[in-house]
């Protein structure tokens, strides 16, 4: 639980924060504790922009404004965009990326570069947000949700001799991460809050990937409400479909080993 780190001590410690429309997540990783992981998450007012919620954080959340060792943001929306690191050149992001997203008013353009799987993840935050967050966080990094899922997945893909989906679920939306044997084939997001719509778009996407219906995998994490009715449906027409251990948070688990 929160409640049990010492805060005096802050300055050993790693903050991570997603930031979603299904709300904004903390966690505090304590490098000197095994599984020092500690998770908090704090409801938003969907009145009220980015910005306003992110102001209305901070002053409710006393331990947000100490100092921390390193901080990590994560920005989990479907504005991602995916280059070839051979093609990537800084001076072009804003070009690259409205190839795949409309421009949008108050938008800074950012970006991750993964070496290890030879890409780049363009990415859009709120410029209005990004000038808040540095301020209170001078040595932040900003990264796409996408990138530590990718680096993660990625290295998970390669055991075995099957192609997997990996898919990461939240309440208004999900990603999919599809790879053959740590080859990154597919990045997606999508827009849905409800079963059925999520098993229209991982059957879409496994059959539009020509993967095996017998050999191949699925894998699940993230917000599964309704995970009963999820696996029972998809076991129909997909035989190996796992639930990932943990399944949730993996993206603020991870991203403390990209420093």
């Amino acid at each position: 639980m929160i409640e049990t780190i010492d805060f005096n001590e802050s300055e050993q410690y790693t903050l991570s924060i997603r930031l979603s429309t299904d709300g904004f997540s903390f966690s505090v990783f304590n490098p000197l504790v095994e599984e020092g992981f500690y998770f908090y998450d704090h409801k938003i007012d969907e009145s009220l922009s980015l910005t306003a919620n992110l102001k209305q954080a901070f002053r409710e959340i006393e331990w947000l404004k100490r100092p921390y060792r390193r901080v990590h943001v994560l920005i989990s929306n479907k504005r991602f965009t995916l280059v070839p690191l051979e093609h990537f050149e800084d001076e072009q992001i804003d070009m690259l990326f409205s190839y795949n997203h409309p421009q949008q008013e108050n938008e800074l353009v950012l970006y991750n570069i993964l070496r290890k799987n030879n890409i780049v993840v363009l990415f859009g935050i709120d410029k209005s947000a990004y000038a808040l967050l540095q301020e209170q966080y001078p040595n932040a990094k900003f990264h796409s949700q996408a990138s530590p899922l990718i680096d993660l997945f990625s290295i998970k893909s390669r055991f075995g001799n099957s192609r997997k989906i990996y898919a990461n679920l939240q309440n208004s939306s999900f990603s999919l991460y599809c790879y053959d044997r740590g080859h990154l084939l597919l990045a997606n997001s999508f827009a849905c809050s409800n079963t059925a719509d999520r098993i229209y778009y991982l059957l879409y996407t496994w059959k539009q990937l020509g993967f095996e219906q017998e050999r191949d995998e699925l894998h699940l994490c993230g917000d599964l409400p309704d995970k009963e009715t999820l696996l029972s449906e998809l076991r129909k027409f997909i035989k190996q479909v796992f639930v990932m251990t943990p399944a949730v948070n993996l993206d603020l688990q991870t991203i403390v080993t990209c420093e």
